[in-house]
């Protein structure tokens, strides 16, 4: 099995935290140890100095025959056997071992008859400096850690909180509120130095000024064509009226229809698209509602009322929603075409080839035809729009039995629920 860390330590503060501590303890010990062996080697060298040059006093006692001083003697007690050992090939030598419970240097050479001559002296004080040095660094490393941390972790921390914002403006622009900047102050003053956080920053706020520039300028082309049109569409509406009866008069007419719907969708895109649009709310019975707008639509949609709630909503928007789901049920699917209330839940189902690939995973794009078949036009893009306004949501899928299902979540609202099953 994989070991899978924390959430918390794929952030970049915890990553730079760690690697900080990684750092300062690598720090602390290579300084801790350079020090320690440093001051230990100075340490046991001035001790093995005086016991090396005690031995040298004690051999020339022993061999004018004088009395030995304390702390000396010949194959005395407690004696180190790697030193009885180096005497006994003819060599001195010095180490550290404990005796009658205290640290001691000891320092031995060969005396006459195969014996060992040694001196001992206090090793105490050297040994309480060692360990006293080895407390301040192991304390020493321990506040440089604690400091370096709160230091790093204050700096990173400012970082990650400009990335995080970067991020969340980042995100603003994507849900399409294109007038979200960062405004970074180190992006106004070109004089100032900028960091790769305020660069990235400025980036994004020129991206989404060029994006919003662009959009808004798409948004006022669709509009001003859109009124444009309406001036002679009605004109060529009323001449085509006069026409004589017969085949090419309704052709012509069902073609200058067809315009004037075309027209005011993009008039309505073009307002949807400019998120001025305000809501109506208040409270409606989704039965109802939902036969109301099949009615308007003028086709043999069935109406299945599973559960009916009321809901604070705008009728208008919403009926305007459902209609064009079930005009593009018929449309662009095969009867029958169920429209089902299940409390906030409206979906329309039709039982034909089911939904496009591009539009089940991205959602519907305008004039987008697949294969050289007829695209899905305006009106499911007004209907996601339309929702969106209201505070729903949409879902495109198709149904496992055959047939395309767009289900219209709306959001819960005070006003409780209504009848009960149809």
């Amino acid at each position: 099995m994989r070991l899978r860390l924390p959430a918390w330590t794929a952030t970049l503060t915890s990553k730079a935290a760690l690697f900080i501590t990684v750092m300062c303890c690598a720090l602390a010990t290579l300084l801790g140890a350079l020090v320690h062996v440093a001051v230990a080697r100075q340490t046991v060298g001035n001790a093995r100095d005086k016991a090396l040059t005690k031995l040298d006093d004690v051999t020339r006692l022993y061999e004018a025959g004088d009395r030995l001083p304390p702390g000396a003697g010949v194959d005395p007690a407690g004696l180190p056997e790697p030193l009885r050992a180096l005497a006994a090939v003819g060599r001195r030598g010095t180490l550290v071992a404990d005796h009658d419970g205290r640290p001691t240097m000891w320092a031995a050479g060969p005396a006459d008859g195969g014996r060992t001559i040694a001196a001992e002296v206090d090793y105490t004080q050297g040994a309480r400096t060692i360990d006293g040095l080895d407390r301040a660094i192991a304390g020493s490393a321990v506040l440089a850690i604690g400091a370096t941390l709160l230091v790093g972790a204050f700096a990173v921390t400012r970082v990650t909180r400009r990335l995080h914002q970067t991020a969340t403006v980042a995100r603003r622009i994507g849900a399409g509120d294109l007038a979200a900047r960062v405004d970074d102050p180190r992006t106004k003053d070109p004089s100032r130095a900028q960091d790769e956080v305020a660069t990235v920053a400025g980036a994004l706020d020129t991206m989404a000024a060029k994006l919003q520039a662009k959009l808004e300028s798409e948004q006022r082309f669709t509009a001003d064509v859109a009124h444009e049109l309406r001036t002679p569409l009605t004109g060529l509406h009323a001449a085509a009226e006069l026409l004589p009866p017969g085949r090419p008069a309704e052709l012509v007419r069902e073609r200058v229809q067809t315009m004037r719907v075309l027209t005011e969708d993009l008039l309505e895109i073009s307002r949807l698209d400019a998120r001025r649009e305000q809501v109506d709310l208040d409270c409606h019975p989704l039965g109802p509602l939902a036969e109301r707008a099949v009615r308007a639509t003028g086709t043999d949609t069935e109406v299945r009322v599973v559960r009916d709630v009321s809901v604070e909503t705008d009728r208008r928007r919403l009926e305007r929603v459902l209609g064009n789901l079930v005009a593009n049920a018929h449309k662009h699917g095969r009867t029958p075409v169920v429209l089902t209330v299940d409390g906030p839940v409206l979906s329309v189902r039709d039982h034909g080839d089911g939904f496009p690939a591009y539009l089940v995973e991205h959602g519907p794009q305008r004039f987008r035809t697949e294969g050289g078949a007829r695209g899905h036009g305006l009106g499911l893009t007004i209907a996601v729009g339309q929702a969106g306004v209201l505070g729903a949501g949409i879902a495109f899928a198709n149904a496992e039995g055959g047939g395309a299902v767009a289900t219209v979540t709306l959001p819960t609202s005070p006003c409780g629920e209504g009848g009960g099953a149809g």
